[in-house]
């Protein structure tokens, strides 16, 4: 083999190697973007969690308060028959 032959053969597997880096750059690349947009929808879901369980909590101390009433209710009822 010549030194040009070594040369253009040196030179084909540079050209294969750096097409394969793009390529591969491209993969990351993209990797990160649905990465990237996974993590919103995840924090997205995780606040729409957090507000249904602050809203189950509301309701919950407001059911509560009115199991109070009514027990209250209730005592005053048999009290005074």
């Amino acid at each position: 083999m010549t030194a040009q032959e070594d040369i253009a053969t040196v030179a084909g597997q540079l050209a294969d190697l750096t097409r394969t880096v793009e390529e591969m750059e491209k993969r990351l690349k993209a990797l990160g973007e649905r990465a990237d947009t996974q993590q919103e929808r995840s924090k997205s879901q995780q606040e729409r969690t957090e507000t249904q369980q602050e809203r189950i909590d509301l309701a919950a101390r407001e059911l509560a308060e009115v199991s109070e009433r009514l027990q209250a209710a209730a005592n005053a009822l048999r009290a005074s028959i």
